[in-house]
């Protein structure tokens, strides 16, 4: 079951980022000449397609007519492997501390499987030997600001205030039923990114965001969300770069008599293009 991670991840940004204070105080830190700062960082707009291989974790639960559902693996009660997905990511930089973020990814899961034990999802019970279809559709907006609180020529530090726009569906049909559950919102979330250029042409960077949403604060909902991205970009020209990373997606939500925990972490590469 997923649990949500403790706030180290921002922690640890804050302090590395008092390494970024080291650089000489001159005033024009703050107003170079773009061809002072490393390869690919004097842009206006910057966009990144790229694949996707997390690993998956998905248990989900739902409740109908007064009946407790059953608290379903994905994986291991009904086939769901890892797959590869595409995501899009769009910078809007319209000043040299300041960021728009926009994500997108869509991830779909689908498998098909005999139940080896007895669930019961909405209410309606799958006996053992019922061959059953399942899929998870998870599809994520990401609109983000970013601010740049320490910004030198070698690298930044910088708060980011998001609103993730999720629609989580997953479903479960077999030859004489269909069963579905769905959430969809914004989950509003706040963090911190790094980024520290040890050569001109290399870039390593850490971004981490979170959310919770605590019992009893609204009725019958509560929820936990945390993204962290840790990456290195290599950039070829001001204008076409690659970066390759690692990615981890919590998600928890409970809300009326439905709960779903999903995790996806692993790997990812991108093509990067400036203007």
């Amino acid at each position: 079951m997923t649990t949500l991670p403790n706030r180290a991840p921002i922690a640890t940004l804050v302090l590395f980022a008092g390494t970024l204070l080291v650089a000489p105080p001159a005033t024009a830190q703050f107003f170079v000449q773009p061809s002072d700062f490393p390869i690919g960082e004097d842009y206006q707009v910057e966009a990144l397609g790229g694949m996707w291989s997390p690993t998956p974790d998905f248990t989900v639960a739902s409740d109908a007519f007064g009946i407790s559902g059953t608290n379903i693996d994905f994986i291991s009660d009904l086939g769901v492997s890892a797959q590869r997905f595409g995501e899009f990511r769009l910078r809007l930089r319209p000043g040299r501390r300041h960021r728009f973020r926009i994500d997108y990814v869509p991830i779909q899961y689908a498998a098909q499987n005999v139940v080896e034990r007895r669930l019961v999802f909405r209410g309606i019970a799958y006996d053992i030997g019922v061959p059953v279809d399942s899929s998870v559709t998870w599809r994520t907006w990401r609109l983000g600001y970013e601010f740049d609180v320490i910004h030198r020529p070698r690298g930044y530090f910088g708060l980011l205030v998001e609103a993730k726009y999720t629609e989580l569906e997953a479903s479960l049909d077999t030859a004489v039923s269909r069963e579905f559950a769905r959430a969809r919102g914004p989950i509003p979330a706040v963090g911190a990114v790094l980024k520290m250029y040890p050569l001109q042409v290399l870039g390593l960077a850490a971004e981490a965001s979170f959310f919770r949403l605590p019992n009893n604060v609204v009725n019958n909902y509560s929820g936990e969300y945390v993204d962290l991205d840790v990456y290195a970009t290599f950039n070829f020209t001001q204008q076409l770069g690659a970066q390759v990373g690692y990615r981890s997606l919590n998600l928890k939500v409970q809300a009326n008599e439905d709960l779903a925990e999903l995790r996806l972490d692993g790997m990812y590469v991108g093509a990067l293009v400036r203007f």
